[in-house]
């Protein structure tokens, strides 16, 4: 059987689901929500469609990460001052309480990942991911499937 990127991608994928969701069980994220944080962490203030483009999920998904993450106390959402229409998301102090401990436990997800290799090998599988999501981008994946009507949720 051909070795095939996709099926290694899907197994990373769904292991670091049960992963972050057991990780950050204690503060009731799960994996659907935490990429939301880190974004934030980095770049409060940031719209709903920011949050959808640059984590690549549907806007429908986004919000109803954001509404869950607004019910738990972690964010707040406020009208842009500019437009109305937009949604500008910011964490609360109980997000920023949590930061270092959250990074951290995502952070030994790609420790356990990367335990004993050379740095330049992770280095290059990094660069090589990269790659592909660039081939993404440019095979503007997103717009072809809305054309389609098949929703990527």
């Amino acid at each position: 059987m051909k070795r095939l990127i996709g099926r290694y991608l899907s197994i990373l994928h769904r292991q670091a689901q049960i992963y972050i969701n057991f990780a950050l069980k204690e503060f009731e994220i799960t994996s659907a929500e935490y990429s939301f944080l880190m974004y934030l962490y980095h770049h409060s203030g940031a719209s709903q469609e920011e949050l959808s483009t640059y984590l690549y999920i549907d806007k429908s998904a986004t919000a109803r990460a954001i509404k869950s993450l607004e019910q738990k106390g972690y964010v707040i959402r406020l009208k842009d001052e500019g437009d109305k229409r937009y949604n500008r998301v910011f964490l609360t102090e109980k997000a920023k309480g949590i930061e270092s401990k959250v990074k951290e436990k995502i952070l030994g997800w790609s420790e356990m990942l990367t335990e004993g290799m050379e740095p330049e090998k992770v280095e290059f599988m990094l660069k090589g991911l990269e790659e592909m999501v660039l081939k993404i981008e440019r095979h503007d994946m997103r717009k072809k499937m809305e054309v389609s009507g098949v929703d990527d949720k």
